[in-house]
């Protein structure tokens, strides 16, 4: 059985901010690995901004995080 926790943006967001504070990688590391700015990856931690699927799955990756995780989906 799958089970979602909160799907609201506002909760992915939170989930995505811890992942990357615990990573150690900074915002310009990410955006360089992901093939975005500095800029957009900020957008994703704290405006209404998601990013697209290809580049969240890239985004996942070089954190070590599995995106279901982010998501909040747990088996």
């Amino acid at each position: 059985m799958i089970v979602t926790e909160k799907c609201q943006l506002s909760e992915i967001q939170k989930r995505l901010r811890e992942a990357i504070k615990l990573s150690g990688q900074s915002q310009k590391e990410i955006a360089e690995a992901i093939g975005v700015s500095a800029k957009t990856v900020s957008a994703y931690m704290h405006r209404d901004v998601f990013p697209a699927l290809d580049t969240f799955a890239r985004l996942c990756d070089f954190i070590g995080v599995p995106s279901d995780e982010i998501l909040g989906i747990t088996k």
